[in-house]
């Protein structure tokens, strides 16, 4: 990821008529370079799956969608459901309610519902006893044991109908608008379902919140007892940046595949669901990592707390307001259009004190070729207290003859 600041800020008519100090100059003209002609081209349609429900490819640090088909429709997403599982164990550990070492219970339910009578993959833990629970996660994750997924619900919160309430209110504070759970393994059920883009939303959420838990996603082959299984996702073995994240398959959801990759400081999440067979999902999934990488680059356009204008305030103890973006201002372009970027910041025409540190202000936007590729609400670096009784009086007339 590069991190750059020659975008510069203009402002629109809404900022006010004094206008704004601009927070950054245009960089210096680049050298020619030999990839110039390359980079005048247009970039070539992703390589889509020939046999899929939905797919997409998302960059992971600014959450943009770079190519993608039926990405919000609902499908059934098999047994990348239990990345929304792993996520809500990482999760209500970090809150204290579980502990990594707590003995996990391989009930007769879970063991009738998902061991190894069953038709659907397995870990092999021992029916009526304990393992700790960081064990039996590794048993869903690399092994999709969907056993063990019943018996950590089941320890989480009493049972899978209860856990499936905390997947679907994490889900929601995720972001995932049109993802419904009934369970926390993914074998098919009526209203089970989630999309493509919704499930690039949770693998990123897990990347991000919970890197401990992500990082189990790589392991190639877990042991349980005497049985050692291998991790299902190809991409482990054929790919050295991939590190995850899941598979999934059922007869109704075909063969899905959410992978992600660095490579750099570039970070990429593809999603395929309802492939064909276990190896063309990977090697779909191949490809489109290919093309995301080939392609496209993020840049940090702003950081956080740093001043990017400071336009006139009314009525307060000092005459202008430091603004900024509160967190780190990325983008996703296609290599070699930087700059073609746009940023302008939209502001109301008149600020009138007192602003709190923090406060939203306005919005910068960015957009590349007219197209918005990025936004940010604009907040206050520094606050501004109220100015004295004479200076507020004056400015309130002077707001007057002006407006």
């Amino acid at each position: 990821m590069r991190s750059l600041f020659p975008v510069a800020l203009v402002s629109t008519a809404l900022v006010a008529a004094s206008g704004l100090v601009l927070a950054q100059t245009p960089a210096p003209a680049a050298p020619v370079r030999a990839a110039a002609l390359s980079d005048a081209l247009p970039i070539p349609d992703a390589p889509a799956p020939k046999v899929s429900k939905a797919w997409l490819v998302m960059d992971y640090a600014t959450g943009q969608v770079l190519a993608g088909e039926n990405i919000d429709t609902p499908v059934e997403p098999a047994s990348i459901t239990k990345v929304m599982t792993s996520y809500v164990i990482a999760a209500e550990m970090a809150a204290g309610k579980i502990k990594a070492d707590d003995p996990v219970m391989m009930t007769e339910h879970a063991w009738r519902e998902g061991g190894a009578a069953t038709d659907g993959s397995y870990s092999g833990f021992e029916v009526n006893k304990t393992a700790p629970l960081v064990e039996m996660e590794k048993g869903m994750v690399v092994q999709s044991g969907n056993d063990a997924a019943i018996a950590l619900a089941e320890h989480v919160a009493g049972s899978e109908q209860a856990f499936a309430q905390l997947m679907n209110a994490y889900a929601k504070k995720i972001g995932m608008k049109n993802s419904h759970f009934v369970n926390p393994h993914g074998l098919s059920a009526p209203g089970h379902v989630s999309t493509a883009h919704d499930l690039a939303l949770l693998g990123r959420a897990l990347i991000r919140d919970y890197p401990v838990a992500y990082s189990y996603n790589k392991i190639k082959e877990f042991t349980v007892g005497p049985i050692t299984q291998p991790n299902r996702n190809l991409l482990l073995w054929r790919d050295p940046s991939v590190d995850g994240i899941k598979t999934g398959h059922t007869s109704a959801a075909g063969y899905c595949l959410m992978a992600s990759a660095q490579r750099g400081d570039q970070r990429l999440i593809t999603v395929v669901m309802g492939d064909s067979s276990e190896n063309q999902r990977a090697v779909d999934s191949q490809a489109l990592l290919n093309w995301g990488f080939r392609f496209f680059e993020t840049h940090r356009l702003y950081e956080a707390g740093k001043v990017l204008a400071t336009p006139k305030v009314w009525k307060g103890s000092t005459d202008v307001v430091q603004v900024g973006v509160a967190q780190p201002l990325l983008v996703s372009t296609p290599r070699g259009k930087y700059d073609r970027l746009k940023a302008t910041m939209e502001l109301p025409k008149a600020l009138v004190a007192p602003i709190a540190q923090g406060q939203k202000l306005g919005t910068v936007k960015v957009t590349l070729d007219g197209k918005l590729v990025a936004q940010a609400p604009l907040v206050a670096v520094a606050a501004v207290e109220e100015g004295g009784f004479f200076k507020r009086l004056w400015h309130e007339l002077l707001m007057w003859w002006q407006g």
